[in-house]
Protein backbone atom coordinates (compact mmCIF):
# COMPACT_ATOMS: atom_id res chain seq x y z
CA UNK A 1 0.00 0.00 0.00
CA UNK A 2 2.79 2.62 0.82
CA UNK A 3 4.71 1.48 -2.66
CA UNK A 4 1.28 2.27 -4.07
CA UNK A 5 0.46 5.47 -2.41
CA UNK A 6 3.96 6.46 -3.49
CA UNK A 7 3.68 5.74 -6.85
CA UNK A 8 -0.06 7.53 -6.81
CA UNK A 9 1.57 10.97 -5.16
CA UNK A 10 4.07 12.27 -7.90
CA UNK A 11 1.64 11.50 -10.82
CA UNK A 12 -1.16 13.58 -8.77
CA UNK A 13 1.27 16.44 -8.47
CA UNK A 14 1.77 16.56 -12.13
CA UNK A 15 -1.82 16.19 -13.02
CA UNK A 16 -1.99 19.11 -10.72
CA UNK A 17 0.78 20.83 -12.65
CA UNK A 18 -0.66 19.81 -16.08
CA UNK A 19 -4.46 22.19 -15.73
CA UNK A 20 -2.46 25.21 -14.05
CA UNK A 21 -1.39 26.91 -16.72
CA UNK A 22 -4.58 25.89 -18.73
CA UNK A 23 -6.45 27.47 -16.31
CA UNK A 24 -4.54 30.41 -16.02
CA UNK A 25 -4.16 31.04 -19.70
CA UNK A 26 -8.64 30.77 -19.17
CA UNK A 27 -8.55 33.49 -16.56
CA UNK A 28 -6.20 35.25 -18.70
CA UNK A 29 -8.20 35.50 -21.86
CA UNK A 30 -11.45 36.30 -19.78
CA UNK A 31 -9.71 39.29 -17.73
CA UNK A 32 -8.37 40.47 -21.34
CA UNK A 33 -12.13 40.27 -22.82
CA UNK A 34 -13.46 42.16 -19.45
CA UNK A 35 -10.32 44.99 -20.18
CA UNK A 36 -11.60 45.39 -23.43
CA UNK A 37 -15.25 46.24 -21.93
CA UNK A 38 -13.62 48.49 -19.95
CA UNK A 39 -12.42 50.53 -23.26
CA UNK A 40 -16.47 51.52 -24.35
CA UNK A 41 -18.06 54.87 -23.00
CA UNK A 42 -18.98 55.86 -20.74
CA UNK A 43 -15.49 55.26 -19.24
CA UNK A 44 -12.88 57.22 -21.61
CA UNK A 45 -10.22 54.41 -20.87
CA UNK A 46 -9.75 54.22 -24.69
CA UNK A 47 -5.75 52.72 -24.16
CA UNK A 48 -7.47 49.91 -22.77
CA UNK A 49 -8.68 48.11 -25.90
CA UNK A 50 -4.87 47.68 -27.24
CA UNK A 51 -3.66 46.21 -23.90
CA UNK A 52 -6.40 43.93 -23.94
CA UNK A 53 -5.79 42.38 -27.37
CA UNK A 54 -1.58 42.36 -26.54
CA UNK A 55 -3.24 39.86 -23.26
CA UNK A 56 -5.11 38.25 -25.63
CA UNK A 57 -2.76 37.41 -27.57
CA UNK A 58 -0.24 36.24 -24.97
CA UNK A 59 -2.82 33.59 -23.90
CA UNK A 60 -3.10 32.07 -27.43
CA UNK A 61 0.60 32.25 -28.11
CA UNK A 62 1.71 28.53 -29.50
CA UNK A 63 -2.12 26.89 -29.26
CA UNK A 64 -3.89 24.71 -32.23
CA UNK A 65 -6.54 25.72 -33.94
CA UNK A 66 -9.20 25.12 -31.04
CA UNK A 67 -6.93 25.91 -28.30
CA UNK A 68 -7.04 29.25 -30.02
CA UNK A 69 -10.66 28.92 -30.66
CA UNK A 70 -11.35 28.20 -27.48
CA UNK A 71 -9.34 30.74 -25.56
CA UNK A 72 -10.75 33.32 -28.41
CA UNK A 73 -14.08 32.44 -27.11
CA UNK A 74 -13.29 33.07 -23.45
CA UNK A 75 -12.04 36.23 -24.39
CA UNK A 76 -14.99 37.27 -26.35
CA UNK A 77 -17.56 36.52 -23.70
CA UNK A 78 -15.31 38.65 -21.15
CA UNK A 79 -16.05 41.09 -23.81
CA UNK A 80 -19.72 40.93 -25.12
CA UNK A 81 -21.39 39.69 -21.39
CA UNK A 82 -20.76 42.70 -19.65
CA UNK A 83 -20.88 45.04 -22.77
CA UNK A 84 -24.30 44.11 -23.61
CA UNK A 85 -25.51 44.11 -20.02
CA UNK A 86 -28.39 46.46 -21.13
CA UNK A 87 -30.12 43.60 -23.12
CA UNK A 88 -31.10 42.36 -19.87
CA UNK A 89 -32.27 45.55 -18.17
CA UNK A 90 -34.67 45.91 -21.26
CA UNK A 91 -36.17 42.76 -21.75
CA UNK A 92 -36.64 42.37 -17.47
CA UNK A 93 -37.05 39.56 -15.47
CA UNK A 94 -40.09 38.47 -17.76
CA UNK A 95 -37.50 37.18 -20.85
CA UNK A 96 -34.58 35.22 -18.54
CA UNK A 97 -31.41 35.49 -19.00
CA UNK A 98 -31.23 33.82 -22.59
CA UNK A 99 -31.52 36.56 -24.64
CA UNK A 100 -28.55 38.09 -23.63
CA UNK A 101 -26.35 35.49 -23.08
CA UNK A 102 -27.61 34.02 -26.19
CA UNK A 103 -26.28 36.76 -27.60
CA UNK A 104 -23.05 37.42 -26.22
CA UNK A 105 -22.35 33.77 -26.50
CA UNK A 106 -22.76 33.79 -30.60
CA UNK A 107 -21.00 36.95 -30.90
CA UNK A 108 -18.21 35.30 -28.79
CA UNK A 109 -18.06 32.43 -31.28
CA UNK A 110 -17.10 34.72 -34.07
CA UNK A 111 -13.95 35.68 -31.44
CA UNK A 112 -13.53 32.28 -31.15
CA UNK A 113 -13.42 31.59 -34.63
CA UNK A 114 -10.91 34.57 -34.94
CA UNK A 115 -8.59 32.90 -32.33
CA UNK A 116 -8.63 29.56 -34.40
CA UNK A 117 -7.34 31.38 -37.92
CA UNK A 118 -5.22 33.41 -35.80
CA UNK A 119 -3.03 30.45 -34.98
CA UNK A 120 -3.11 29.97 -38.68
CA UNK A 121 -1.77 33.38 -39.48
CA UNK A 122 0.73 33.66 -36.56
CA UNK A 123 3.32 31.83 -38.52
CA UNK A 124 3.50 34.51 -41.35
CA UNK A 125 6.27 37.63 -41.28
CA UNK A 126 4.57 40.62 -40.13
CA UNK A 127 2.16 37.89 -37.77
CA UNK A 128 0.73 41.32 -35.39
CA UNK A 129 -0.63 42.98 -39.20
CA UNK A 130 -2.54 39.52 -40.31
CA UNK A 131 -4.26 38.58 -36.75
CA UNK A 132 -5.61 42.02 -36.76
CA UNK A 133 -7.06 42.16 -40.33
CA UNK A 134 -8.44 38.64 -39.37
CA UNK A 135 -9.77 40.38 -35.93
CA UNK A 136 -11.45 42.96 -38.13
CA UNK A 137 -12.65 41.38 -41.18
CA UNK A 138 -14.71 39.28 -38.95
CA UNK A 139 -16.78 42.26 -37.86
CA UNK A 140 -18.38 42.17 -41.68
CA UNK A 141 -20.17 38.79 -41.16
CA UNK A 142 -20.78 39.60 -37.83
CA UNK A 143 -22.74 42.36 -39.29
CA UNK A 144 -25.26 40.90 -41.48
CA UNK A 145 -25.38 36.97 -39.95
CA UNK A 146 -27.40 35.84 -38.17
CA UNK A 147 -30.77 37.41 -38.58
CA UNK A 148 -29.63 40.54 -40.05
CA UNK A 149 -26.35 40.91 -38.33
CA UNK A 150 -25.24 42.60 -34.87
CA UNK A 151 -22.48 45.35 -35.64
CA UNK A 152 -22.53 46.69 -32.02
CA UNK A 153 -19.42 46.45 -30.09
CA UNK A 154 -17.08 46.88 -32.89
CA UNK A 155 -13.54 47.29 -31.61
CA UNK A 156 -13.91 51.06 -33.26
CA UNK A 157 -16.27 52.00 -31.27
CA UNK A 158 -13.76 52.12 -28.19
CA UNK A 159 -12.13 55.12 -29.58
CA UNK A 160 -14.50 57.89 -29.11
CA UNK A 161 -11.46 59.95 -28.22
CA UNK A 162 -7.61 59.12 -28.47
CA UNK A 163 -5.06 59.14 -30.60
CA UNK A 164 -6.29 56.47 -32.93
CA UNK A 165 -10.02 58.43 -33.75
CA UNK A 166 -8.32 60.65 -36.34
CA UNK A 167 -8.20 57.51 -38.46
CA UNK A 168 -11.75 57.33 -39.23
CA UNK A 169 -11.57 60.24 -41.10
CA UNK A 170 -9.39 57.80 -43.52
CA UNK A 171 -10.62 53.98 -43.10
CA UNK A 172 -13.50 54.91 -40.65
CA UNK A 173 -14.00 52.06 -38.08
CA UNK A 174 -12.95 49.49 -39.97
CA UNK A 175 -9.05 51.09 -40.12
CA UNK A 176 -9.71 52.81 -36.16
CA UNK A 177 -10.49 49.13 -35.13
CA UNK A 178 -7.47 47.37 -37.17
CA UNK A 179 -4.63 50.15 -35.87
CA UNK A 180 -6.22 49.87 -32.09
CA UNK A 181 -5.71 45.39 -32.67
CA UNK A 182 -2.34 45.60 -34.36
CA UNK A 183 -1.48 48.23 -31.80
CA UNK A 184 -2.18 45.32 -29.07
CA UNK A 185 -0.68 42.54 -31.34
CA UNK A 186 2.50 43.94 -31.90
CA UNK A 187 2.82 44.92 -27.64
CA UNK A 188 2.65 41.08 -27.14
CA UNK A 189 5.42 39.91 -30.38
CA UNK A 190 7.02 42.56 -28.38
CA UNK A 191 7.34 40.72 -25.01
CA UNK A 192 8.23 37.52 -26.89
CA UNK A 193 10.61 38.98 -29.23
CA UNK A 194 14.09 37.54 -28.46
CA UNK A 195 16.40 38.83 -31.66
CA UNK A 196 17.39 42.29 -32.33
CA UNK A 197 15.17 42.13 -35.54
CA UNK A 198 12.13 40.39 -34.19
CA UNK A 199 12.53 43.41 -31.76
CA UNK A 200 12.61 46.23 -34.19
CA UNK A 201 9.75 44.28 -36.11
CA UNK A 202 7.44 44.30 -33.00
CA UNK A 203 8.24 47.63 -31.84
CA UNK A 204 7.11 48.91 -35.57
CA UNK A 205 3.67 47.06 -35.11
CA UNK A 206 3.03 48.43 -31.75
CA UNK A 207 3.78 51.91 -31.66
CA UNK A 208 3.30 53.02 -35.59
CA UNK A 209 -0.62 52.69 -35.70
CA UNK A 210 -0.37 55.24 -32.56
CA UNK A 211 1.93 57.16 -34.39
CA UNK A 212 -0.21 57.61 -37.17
CA UNK A 213 -3.40 58.62 -35.58
CA UNK A 214 -1.23 61.24 -34.18
CA UNK A 215 -0.06 62.22 -38.03
CA UNK A 216 -3.35 62.34 -38.99
CA UNK A 217 -5.14 64.47 -36.19
CA UNK A 218 -4.21 68.00 -38.01
CA UNK A 219 -6.14 67.43 -41.00
CA UNK A 220 -9.48 66.47 -39.44
CA UNK A 221 -11.56 70.11 -40.33
CA UNK A 222 -14.02 71.25 -38.04
CA UNK A 223 -14.53 74.71 -39.69
CA UNK A 224 -18.16 76.09 -41.21
CA UNK A 225 -17.83 75.69 -45.34
CA UNK A 226 -21.25 76.63 -45.85
CA UNK A 227 -22.31 79.05 -42.95
CA UNK A 228 -23.76 77.63 -39.84
CA UNK A 229 -26.91 76.02 -38.50
CA UNK A 230 -28.39 76.79 -34.60
CA UNK A 231 -30.64 73.93 -34.01
CA UNK A 232 -32.34 73.06 -31.10
CA UNK A 233 -33.00 69.48 -29.49
CA UNK A 234 -36.16 68.87 -27.68
CA UNK A 235 -35.22 65.79 -25.02
CA UNK A 236 -39.28 65.22 -23.81
CA UNK A 237 -38.49 62.63 -21.26
CA UNK A 238 -40.14 59.24 -21.15
CA UNK A 239 -40.71 56.85 -17.82
CA UNK A 240 -38.17 54.57 -16.78
CA UNK A 241 -40.70 51.67 -17.14
CA UNK A 242 -38.79 49.41 -20.19
CA UNK A 243 -40.94 47.32 -22.58
CA UNK A 244 -44.35 48.89 -20.25
CA UNK A 245 -43.62 52.32 -22.90
CA UNK A 246 -44.96 50.10 -25.93
CA UNK A 247 -48.40 51.20 -24.18
CA UNK A 248 -47.66 54.82 -22.84
CA UNK A 249 -47.10 56.13 -26.55
CA UNK A 250 -49.42 59.59 -25.98
CA UNK A 251 -47.55 60.03 -22.56
CA UNK A 252 -44.12 60.00 -25.34
CA UNK A 253 -45.93 62.41 -27.50
CA UNK A 254 -47.24 64.71 -24.66
CA UNK A 255 -44.06 65.37 -22.95
CA UNK A 256 -42.25 66.58 -26.17
CA UNK A 257 -45.30 68.87 -27.14
CA UNK A 258 -44.24 70.19 -23.18
CA UNK A 259 -40.75 70.64 -23.62
CA UNK A 260 -41.59 71.94 -27.16
CA UNK A 261 -43.10 75.00 -25.41
CA UNK A 262 -40.77 75.40 -22.78
CA UNK A 263 -38.41 75.93 -25.45
CA UNK A 264 -40.46 78.53 -27.17
CA UNK A 265 -41.18 80.21 -23.88
CA UNK A 266 -37.02 80.31 -24.22
CA UNK A 267 -36.89 81.73 -27.30
CA UNK A 268 -39.11 84.43 -26.74
CA UNK A 269 -37.40 85.54 -23.68
CA UNK A 270 -34.27 85.66 -25.03
CA UNK A 271 -32.75 82.86 -22.85
CA UNK A 272 -31.68 81.10 -26.21
CA UNK A 273 -31.16 82.23 -29.52
CA UNK A 274 -33.88 81.32 -32.83
CA UNK A 275 -33.28 77.99 -34.20
CA UNK A 276 -32.91 77.19 -37.49
CA UNK A 277 -34.27 73.74 -37.10
CA UNK A 278 -35.94 72.13 -34.20
CA UNK A 279 -35.32 68.60 -34.39
CA UNK A 280 -37.67 65.90 -32.08
CA UNK A 281 -36.15 62.02 -31.69
CA UNK A 282 -36.77 59.13 -32.92
CA UNK A 283 -40.80 57.68 -32.82
CA UNK A 284 -41.73 61.04 -30.09
CA UNK A 285 -45.02 60.85 -32.02
CA UNK A 286 -47.26 58.75 -34.30
CA UNK A 287 -47.88 60.22 -37.72
CA UNK A 288 -50.58 58.47 -40.33
CA UNK A 289 -49.51 59.37 -44.13
CA UNK A 290 -52.14 62.04 -45.94
CA UNK A 291 -53.41 63.56 -42.42
CA UNK A 292 -51.68 66.56 -40.90
CA UNK A 293 -51.35 67.03 -37.36
CA UNK A 294 -53.10 70.28 -35.58
CA UNK A 295 -50.23 70.33 -32.65
CA UNK A 296 -47.04 69.89 -34.85
CA UNK A 297 -48.23 72.22 -37.76
CA UNK A 298 -48.78 75.21 -34.81
CA UNK A 299 -45.77 74.81 -33.38
CA UNK A 300 -43.55 74.68 -36.67
CA UNK A 301 -45.65 77.83 -37.48
CA UNK A 302 -44.85 79.69 -33.74
CA UNK A 303 -41.64 78.48 -33.94
CA UNK A 304 -41.35 79.65 -37.68
CA UNK A 305 -39.09 77.23 -38.84
CA UNK A 306 -39.00 73.68 -40.21
CA UNK A 307 -38.86 70.60 -37.45
CA UNK A 308 -37.49 67.49 -38.23
CA UNK A 309 -39.71 64.94 -36.76
CA UNK A 310 -39.24 61.24 -35.57
CA UNK A 311 -42.11 59.69 -35.51
CA UNK A 312 -43.64 55.93 -36.34
CA UNK A 313 -45.12 56.75 -39.95
CA UNK A 314 -48.34 54.49 -40.88
CA UNK A 315 -49.23 54.40 -44.42
CA UNK A 316 -52.81 54.29 -45.48
CA UNK A 317 -52.81 50.44 -45.43
CA UNK A 318 -51.64 50.53 -41.74
CA UNK A 319 -47.86 49.81 -42.24
CA UNK A 320 -45.79 50.99 -40.05
CA UNK A 321 -41.99 52.94 -40.62
CA UNK A 322 -39.80 54.22 -38.24
CA UNK A 323 -39.02 57.52 -39.97
CA UNK A 324 -37.60 61.34 -39.39
CA UNK A 325 -39.89 63.66 -41.63
CA UNK A 326 -39.25 67.37 -42.74
CA UNK A 327 -42.47 69.69 -41.38
CA UNK A 328 -42.32 72.60 -42.76
CA UNK A 329 -44.24 75.75 -40.88
CA UNK A 330 -46.04 76.32 -44.26
CA UNK A 331 -46.78 73.15 -46.33
CA UNK A 332 -46.90 70.68 -43.38
CA UNK A 333 -45.06 66.48 -43.56
CA UNK A 334 -42.24 66.81 -46.53
CA UNK A 335 -39.63 64.34 -47.53
CA UNK A 336 -39.11 61.30 -44.98
CA UNK A 337 -36.47 59.24 -44.25
CA UNK A 338 -36.93 55.53 -42.89
CA UNK A 339 -34.51 53.24 -41.08
CA UNK A 340 -33.00 50.70 -43.09
CA UNK A 341 -31.66 48.64 -40.64
CA UNK A 342 -34.20 47.61 -38.27
CA UNK A 343 -33.44 46.18 -34.74
CA UNK A 344 -34.02 42.53 -35.18
CA UNK A 345 -36.50 41.57 -32.42
CA UNK A 346 -37.45 44.60 -31.80
CA UNK A 347 -38.94 46.59 -34.70
CA UNK A 348 -39.06 43.21 -36.62
CA UNK A 349 -38.91 39.58 -35.76
CA UNK A 350 -37.17 37.25 -37.95
CA UNK A 351 -37.70 34.04 -36.63
CA UNK A 352 -41.17 34.31 -34.43
CA UNK A 353 -40.99 30.37 -33.88
CA UNK A 354 -37.84 31.01 -31.96
CA UNK A 355 -38.96 34.30 -30.49
CA UNK A 356 -41.53 32.22 -29.31
CA UNK A 357 -39.41 30.28 -26.43
CA UNK A 358 -38.03 33.81 -25.01
CA UNK A 359 -40.78 36.35 -25.19
CA UNK A 360 -44.67 35.77 -24.74
CA UNK A 361 -45.28 39.12 -26.62
CA UNK A 362 -43.82 38.02 -29.79
CA UNK A 363 -47.92 37.82 -31.11
CA UNK A 364 -48.53 40.82 -29.86
CA UNK A 365 -46.81 43.43 -32.10
CA UNK A 366 -46.30 43.38 -36.15
CA UNK A 367 -42.85 43.64 -38.32
CA UNK A 368 -41.86 47.67 -39.45
CA UNK A 369 -41.28 47.50 -42.99
CA UNK A 370 -37.57 48.79 -43.59
CA UNK A 371 -36.76 51.87 -45.61
CA UNK A 372 -36.49 51.73 -49.38
CA UNK A 373 -36.66 54.66 -51.95
CA UNK A 374 -36.62 57.84 -49.38
CA UNK A 375 -33.60 59.98 -49.92
CA UNK A 376 -30.53 59.71 -48.32
CA UNK A 377 -30.30 63.08 -47.65
CA UNK A 378 -33.07 65.16 -46.77
CA UNK A 379 -33.63 68.55 -48.02
CA UNK A 380 -35.66 71.86 -46.26
CA UNK A 381 -35.04 75.62 -47.35
CA UNK A 382 -31.73 75.37 -48.51
CA UNK A 383 -30.13 73.06 -45.99
CA UNK A 384 -29.42 69.56 -46.90
CA UNK A 385 -28.94 66.81 -43.72
CA UNK A 386 -28.72 62.99 -43.31
CA UNK A 387 -30.43 60.95 -40.67
CA UNK A 388 -28.90 57.81 -39.01
CA UNK A 389 -31.37 56.40 -36.69
CA UNK A 390 -30.49 55.31 -33.79
CA UNK A 391 -29.41 51.42 -34.40
CA UNK A 392 -27.93 52.39 -37.67
CA UNK A 393 -24.83 54.42 -36.43
CA UNK A 394 -23.54 51.19 -35.88
CA UNK A 395 -23.38 50.47 -39.47
CA UNK A 396 -21.29 52.23 -41.94
CA UNK A 397 -23.42 52.99 -45.04
CA UNK A 398 -26.51 55.14 -43.44
CA UNK A 399 -24.34 58.24 -42.79
CA UNK A 400 -22.19 57.35 -45.50
CA UNK A 401 -24.74 57.10 -48.41
CA UNK A 402 -26.15 60.45 -46.83
CA UNK A 403 -22.89 62.34 -46.69
CA UNK A 404 -22.13 61.37 -50.21
CA UNK A 405 -25.21 62.76 -51.40
CA UNK A 406 -24.82 66.00 -50.22
CA UNK A 407 -25.74 66.42 -46.34
CA UNK A 408 -24.24 69.09 -44.67
CA UNK A 409 -24.83 67.91 -41.09
CA UNK A 410 -26.13 64.72 -39.98
CA UNK A 411 -28.56 63.82 -37.17
CA UNK A 412 -28.87 60.52 -35.27
CA UNK A 413 -32.39 60.83 -33.54
CA UNK A 414 -32.85 57.79 -30.88
CA UNK A 415 -35.15 56.45 -28.41
CA UNK A 416 -33.06 54.79 -25.86
CA UNK A 417 -35.93 55.28 -22.82
CA UNK A 418 -36.49 51.33 -23.05
CA UNK A 419 -32.91 50.50 -21.46
CA UNK A 420 -32.76 52.43 -18.63
CA UNK A 421 -30.18 54.04 -16.83
CA UNK A 422 -27.39 51.45 -18.45
CA UNK A 423 -24.46 52.46 -20.53
CA UNK A 424 -26.27 52.03 -23.91
CA UNK A 425 -26.91 55.30 -24.49
CA UNK A 426 -23.68 56.31 -23.68
CA UNK A 427 -22.06 53.64 -26.08
CA UNK A 428 -24.43 55.21 -28.60
CA UNK A 429 -23.11 58.57 -28.42
CA UNK A 430 -19.34 56.99 -28.81
CA UNK A 431 -20.35 56.12 -32.51
CA UNK A 432 -21.50 58.98 -33.13
CA UNK A 433 -18.54 60.72 -32.02
CA UNK A 434 -16.29 58.09 -34.39
CA UNK A 435 -19.04 58.83 -37.29
CA UNK A 436 -18.63 62.43 -37.18
CA UNK A 437 -14.89 62.46 -37.67
CA UNK A 438 -15.41 59.51 -40.29
CA UNK A 439 -17.05 62.08 -42.50
CA UNK A 440 -15.90 65.56 -41.31
CA UNK A 441 -19.36 66.64 -40.22
CA UNK A 442 -21.51 67.85 -37.11
CA UNK A 443 -23.97 65.39 -35.39
CA UNK A 444 -26.80 66.26 -33.70
CA UNK A 445 -27.90 63.25 -31.69
CA UNK A 446 -31.68 63.83 -30.17
CA UNK A 447 -32.54 61.33 -27.63
CA UNK A 448 -36.00 61.33 -26.35
CA UNK A 449 -34.67 60.98 -22.60
CA UNK A 450 -30.92 61.22 -23.34
CA UNK A 451 -28.17 61.00 -23.64
CA UNK A 452 -28.80 63.93 -26.75
CA UNK A 453 -25.55 66.01 -27.76
CA UNK A 454 -24.43 67.62 -30.42
CA UNK A 455 -20.98 66.28 -31.81
CA UNK A 456 -18.28 68.60 -33.55
CA UNK A 457 -16.65 67.34 -36.57
CA UNK A 458 -13.62 66.32 -34.37
CA UNK A 459 -15.95 64.35 -32.40
CA UNK A 460 -16.07 66.63 -29.07
CA UNK A 461 -18.88 66.35 -27.41
CA UNK A 462 -20.54 70.54 -26.37
CA UNK A 463 -23.33 70.01 -23.54
CA UNK A 464 -25.09 66.58 -23.14
CA UNK A 465 -28.24 66.45 -21.61
CA UNK A 466 -28.36 63.99 -18.59
CA UNK A 467 -30.66 60.62 -18.61
CA UNK A 468 -34.75 60.71 -17.62
CA UNK A 469 -34.44 64.30 -17.63
CA UNK A 470 -36.96 66.96 -20.06
CA UNK A 471 -34.29 69.25 -21.58
CA UNK A 472 -33.66 71.53 -24.46
CA UNK A 473 -30.27 71.85 -26.18
CA UNK A 474 -29.72 74.77 -28.70
CA UNK A 475 -26.50 75.19 -30.36
CA UNK A 476 -24.43 76.16 -33.56
CA UNK A 477 -22.89 74.08 -35.79
CA UNK A 478 -20.85 74.31 -38.97
CA UNK A 479 -22.12 72.87 -42.24
CA UNK A 480 -19.51 71.08 -44.32
CA UNK A 481 -19.59 69.72 -47.40
CA UNK A 482 -16.10 68.26 -48.19
CA UNK A 483 -16.09 64.66 -48.02
CA UNK A 484 -13.67 62.54 -46.55
CA UNK A 485 -11.35 59.92 -47.93
CA UNK A 486 -13.21 57.43 -45.97
CA UNK A 487 -16.27 58.19 -47.52
CA UNK A 488 -14.67 58.28 -51.37
CA UNK A 489 -13.13 54.96 -50.38
CA UNK A 490 -16.72 53.48 -49.30
CA UNK A 491 -17.18 49.70 -48.60
CA UNK A 492 -14.14 49.50 -50.18
CA UNK A 493 -12.07 49.84 -46.78
CA UNK A 494 -14.31 46.48 -46.02
CA UNK A 495 -13.48 44.90 -48.79
CA UNK A 496 -10.00 45.08 -48.62
CA UNK A 497 -9.22 44.06 -45.28
CA UNK A 498 -11.62 41.14 -45.83
CA UNK A 499 -9.58 40.21 -48.79
CA UNK A 500 -6.18 40.42 -47.13
CA UNK A 501 -7.51 38.57 -43.92
CA UNK A 502 -8.99 35.77 -46.41
CA UNK A 503 -5.62 35.43 -48.22
CA UNK A 504 -3.41 35.48 -44.59
CA UNK A 505 -5.59 32.43 -43.41
CA UNK A 506 -4.99 31.02 -46.60
CA UNK A 507 -1.52 31.74 -46.63
CA UNK A 508 -1.04 30.30 -43.39
CA UNK A 509 -2.82 27.49 -43.91
CA UNK A 510 -0.70 26.42 -46.38
CA UNK A 511 2.43 26.98 -43.98
CA UNK A 512 0.68 25.13 -41.74
CA UNK A 513 0.19 21.84 -43.95
CA UNK A 514 3.82 21.68 -45.19
CA UNK A 515 4.47 22.14 -41.60
CA UNK A 516 2.85 19.41 -40.16
CA UNK A 517 3.92 17.49 -43.55
CA UNK A 518 7.00 17.67 -42.31
CA UNK A 519 9.04 20.14 -44.61
CA UNK A 520 11.83 22.49 -42.74
CA UNK A 521 9.63 25.78 -43.06
CA UNK A 522 11.69 28.55 -44.60
CA UNK A 523 13.45 31.47 -43.27
CA UNK A 524 10.59 33.37 -44.08
CA UNK A 525 7.98 31.60 -42.31
CA UNK A 526 9.35 32.33 -39.26
CA UNK A 527 7.51 34.59 -37.08
CA UNK A 528 8.58 38.20 -35.56
CA UNK A 529 8.31 36.34 -32.00
CA UNK A 530 11.32 33.74 -33.00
Amino acid sequence: MAVTATAAEPASGEARRAWRPWLLRLLGAAASGVLLYLSFAPRPLWWLAPLAFAGWALVAHGRRFWGGFGYGFVFGLGWFTPLFRWLNDFLGAEFGLLPWLGVSAALAAFIGLCGGLNTWVARLPGAPVWMALVVVAIELPRSVWPLGGFAWGRVGFTQPEGAYLSLASIGGAPLVGFAVVVTGFGLAALVRARRRGAVLTAAVAAVLPLVAGLAVWPSIGTEAQQGTLTVAIVQGNAPDVGLALLGRRDELRENHLVQSERLLADIHAGRVPQPDLVVWPETATDVVEGRRDPELDRLSREFGVPMLIGAIHRDTNGNAQNSMIVWDPETGPGERYSKQQLVPFGEYVPARDLARLVTPFVDDTGDMLPGSGEPPALHSRGLVFGATICYEVAFDYPARDATLAGAEVLFTPTNNAWYGVSEMSYQQLAMSRLRAVEHGRAVVVPATSGVSAIVAPDGSVTRPTSLFTAASLVESVPLRQQTTLSDQLGAWTDVGVTGLAVAGVLAGGIVRIRTRRGSPPRASEHTMED
